[in-house]
This record gives C-alpha cells, structure tokens and sequence, in this order.
C-alpha cells in the first residue's frame, strides 16, 4: 500500500481547513456582522438620490446594511459606502464624523441625528438624510421600512433632533471626514463570510431586538 507524501498530505489538510474558514454564515437575526459595500459610484448628491430612490420601501431589519433590508445608520453606511466615502456603522458613531452645519442651513444628503426628547441627553439613537424642504429619508422601526418623512407633518423629530452633519461639500469637491472624537474599531466583512437578511427572508416580529 502506498503512502501519502507528507508535504501532500499536509496541503490537502491545509486546503480543507481554508474551505472550512471560508465557509459562508446563514444569516441569523440579528446579523451583527459589517458587510462593506461594493463602490458602484462616484460621491455626489446625484448619486446619493439614486441610490437612495431604489432603496424607498425596503425593509427596516435591525443590524442591516443592504442591499435588501437596512437599520437606520445601516442605510447612511450604504449609501455613502457605495460611492466610496467610508463611514462608521452605527448612528452614535457616524454623529462624530464631518461638519457641523446648523439645521437652518441643511443641503441635499447631509445627515440629521436624534435621541430622545430629552433636552439634556446626547445619546444618538437614530439618523436620516435630508432632502430639502423640511423632507428627510431614513429607515424606521416604527414604519419598517425605508421611508420619507417631513418635520411639519411629524414634529416629533424635531423634538428629538440633536446635530447635523455634512460629510460633502456644496460644490462636492471636498470631504469632511475629521472627528469629535476617537471612533470604535468594527470590524468589517463581506458577503463571501456571511449572508445578509435577503428578500424572500421572513421579517423578525419585533424590529429591535
């Protein structure tokens, strides 16, 4: 009986312990994995309405970043991931990042973030992208889904907005990408480890788990 050559048998060894670390995760609610988004586009506010006009009416899925269901912060992350401008995940930590700019002088895809009514907390629990008009897009729990909502018919927001930030420039040659404050490492990923909440998926009862 012949044997098996030991440097043989070692890249066969080898080979099937890299199938299994390459092995793809089913998805499971909630996916807390950070899926990067392919750059499809360049940074622009054309851009920006494109993308976000294909999303309306998506599902809200708590810890999604697209392309079939999205969080809150998990569609702003998309959105300026797919044109190249690389954000954090979460809401709390995309609020550090970019420009300050006053509510009064918003422009097209700048980023609105709130937390409670409660004057005196700093906590950010949610963001949007402005529109225009007092118009602003962001993906709810309460409606589950990705939506368009408008500060006079829904005043509440206002109640609970905190800052807004601005992540390109007018004349979209620049980027502010400077921070307040030191960001959370996260770790980042891609579809070939682990499946994103997919259409077809049943909806998990509660939106936050």
């Amino acid at each position: 009986m012949k044997t098996v050559p030991l440097k043989l048998l070692a890249f066969i060894v080898s080979a099937f312990i890299v199938a299994g670390c390459a092995q793809k995760k089913p998805y499971h609610y909630p996916n807390y994995d950070i899926i990067k988004p392919e750059i499809t586009c360049k940074p622009n506010r054309k851009n920006i309405q494109e993308l976000l006009f294909s999303y309306l009416g998506k599902p809200y899925v708590w810890a999604e970043e697209g392309p079939d269901a999205f969080d809150c912060s998990g569609l702003t992350y998309n959105i300026y991931g797919k044109m190249g401008v690389e954000i954090p995940r979460t809401a709390s930590e995309q609020a550090k990042m970019g420009k300050h700019i006053a509510f009064q002088n918003l422009h097209y895809g700048d980023l609105i973030f709130f937390g409670s009514t409660n004057k005196r907390s700093k906590r950010i629990n949610h963001v949007g992208i402005y529109l225009g008009d007092g118009w602003f897009a962001h993906a709810s729990s309460k409606d589950r889904r990705v939506v368009v909502s408008q500060f006079s018919k829904e005043p509440r927001y206002l109640k609970r907005m905190k800052l807004c930030r601005r992540y390109l420039s007018k004349d979209e040659r620049a980027r502010y990408m400077t921070c307040d404050a030191p960001l959370k490492k996260m770790k980042i990923t891609t579809n070939r480890y682990t499946t994103p909440w997919q259409a077809g998926m049943r909806l998990p009862k509660k939106a936050v788990p």
